[in-house]
């Protein structure tokens, strides 16, 4: 099925919206006031150890110090490395479980890569082993391995890129490779060229190294607009649509010198409406922000993103089966099975991720969704665990998490509710100023009280609670007037002492 990329630029942000059969199926913003630093390359400076947690704490120059584990400490192997995928995870064996006390010492420089954005209140997640990603290769400055994609799953065609590369990389060399999905037609040319880019990207990044001091940016990882050009790209793609004429010619000499099989894909969008706008996009990003998702039958999902996990209840709405009741529900299940796949890539949700479809009693459904399920999560590109259905009928996933999900780059929590969803009724916060007034009353001797707050508290005061009012009144022998306040939120309020 083709699929189309649009790129929409504007001065303060750029964003991306992978198109499938006309429908958004993936999000991507980057704003110019918080560049994402995945893949960036630091000089740091060891600061804090905590081997009770085999950690460290480094300062690369970020706002908060990042965070290094040692399972993400490179340490020389005398073994022959398995082979792993395009940002697969590293192995851990033999040197791997020395403790971290052992390998660093405060105030020591350390070459580091970021592999998590800073997401929350959590630093970024730093690794020493380096990889820079080119069009067709990664490179593996630190080791001296030939890998391929697991993406690639043909074996003979798998050994057949391995030989190519293995002729094209002089034995000699220091550096190991991991042939990506994208070289599977490239020629002998593409990869040669490819890598020379990356060794002598890696040769600037060693050199400057030496001459800077900690904390030190050594290497950034390419601009949104140049990464779809970089890794958006599949064989799937028609066309990359670009609505800004300077980006478009930049993105034109940057795919000429890096990535010349993109180009033809190029286009250049001159259109009056605004391109996001034509495709639907604008309304898919209000809908990817919503709690509530509604499926075209009739039934809808419920999204719960919180800091532990994410959650997804399945429910029936107003559709009614054709047949029979387990009919309906396995309908339903199926449909959410292929919305929440779409949903976890345009919110780009990570994490923790537990389905509550909805329950079936016939085992034939519950397998037949959950291979509807891993076939609609097959299109994703990062890197997920799915479990089958636990005993209480829930299903258990992770997916990767590298950068904020949609929901916290645009919004933040509501000032009103503080994040939860919900705010304390009109007569809640009424009985809550009852009692501060009480407090208030056996500690200060005002002549009177004055009540500042939201017009849905004091019309209670008004009218149902006046007597409450009253009584409290007599009881602390002050006068206690009103003042609605249309500036205020429901729970906010003053008292204020006359």
């Amino acid at each position: 099925m083709p699929e189309e990329i649009l790129i929409n630029f504007t001065p303060q942000e750029t964003r991306v919206a992978v198109m499938h059969q006309g429908v958004a199926q993936e999000l991507h913003i980057e704003r110019t006031a918080s560049l994402g630093i995945v893949g960036n390359i630091y000089l740091g400076k060891v600061v804090r150890i905590l081997p009770g947690m085999q950690s460290a704490f480094i300062d690369v120059g970020l706002e908060r110090t990042a965070f290094l584990h040692v399972a993400d400490i490179w340490l020389p192997r005398h073994s022959e490395r398995g082979e792993r995928g395009e940002k697969g995870e590293r192995d851990r064996d033999g040197d791997g479980a020395r403790p971290i006390e052992r390998i660093l010492t405060e105030g020591q420089s350390l070459v580091v890569q970021v592999i998590k954005d800073p997401i929350g209140t959590k630093g970024a997640r730093l690794s020493t082993q380096i990889s820079i990603a080119g069009r067709m290769l990664v490179y593996l400055p630190q080791e001296k391995h030939i890998g391929v994609s697991q993406r690639i799953e043909d074996e003979q065609e798998r050994e057949q890129l391995r030989e190519r590369l293995t002729r094209l990389v002089p034995a000699d060399e220091n550096g190991g490779f991991i042939v990506r999905t994208m070289a599977e037609s490239a020629t002998d040319e593409e990869l040669a060229n490819d890598i020379e880019y990356l060794r002598k990207t890696w040769r600037g990044i060693k050199e400057q190294s030496l001459r800077v001091a900690p904390p030190s940016l050594l290497y950034q990882e390419l601009s949104l607009s140049q990464r779809v050009l970089r890794d958006f790209v599949n064989p799937e793609t028609s066309s990359i649509v670009i609505d800004s004429r300077e980006n478009f010619q930049k993105l034109r000499e940057f795919a000429e010198q890096y990535t010349p099989t993109v180009l033809p894909l190029l286009e250049h969008y001159t259109g009056e409406r605004p391109l996001f706008d034509l495709h639907g996009v604008e309304e898919e990003i209000q809908k990817a922000l919503a709690r509530r998702v509604d499926l075209k039958s009739g039934g809808y999902l419920i999204i719960d993103q919180t800091e532990a996990m994410t959650t997804i209840d399945v429910n029936t709405g107003g559709f009614v089966g054709v047949r029979n009741f387990d009919d309906t529900i396995f309908k339903t299940n199926l449909e959410a099975a292929q919305t929440i796949a779409r949903q976890l890539r345009l919110r780009n949700l990570g994490g923790i991720i537990i389905v509550d479809f909805i329950d079936m009693e016939n085992t034939e459904h519950r397998d037949a969704v959950l291979a509807e399920f891993n076939k609609a999560l097959a299109r994703d590109h990062t890197k997920m665990t799915v479990n089958g259905f636990t005993a209480l009928g829930l299903v258990e996933m992770t997916r990767k998490r590298t950068r904020e999900s949609l929901a916290h780059v645009l919004c933040e929590p509501c000032p009103t509710c503080g994040g939860r969803g919900e705010v304390k009724t009109a007569r809640t916060v009424c009985y809550e100023i009852l009692r501060e007034l009480l407090r208030e009353a056996r500690q200060f001797n005002a002549r009177e009280y004055r009540i500042l707050a939201a017009p849905p508290v004091i019309d209670l005061y008004l009218d149902e609670e006046s007597q409450s009012l009253a009584m409290l009144s007599d009881f602390i022998g002050k006068a206690i007037s009103l003042q609605a306040e249309a500036s205020y939120t429901q729970e906010q309020y003053d008292i204020v002492l006359m």
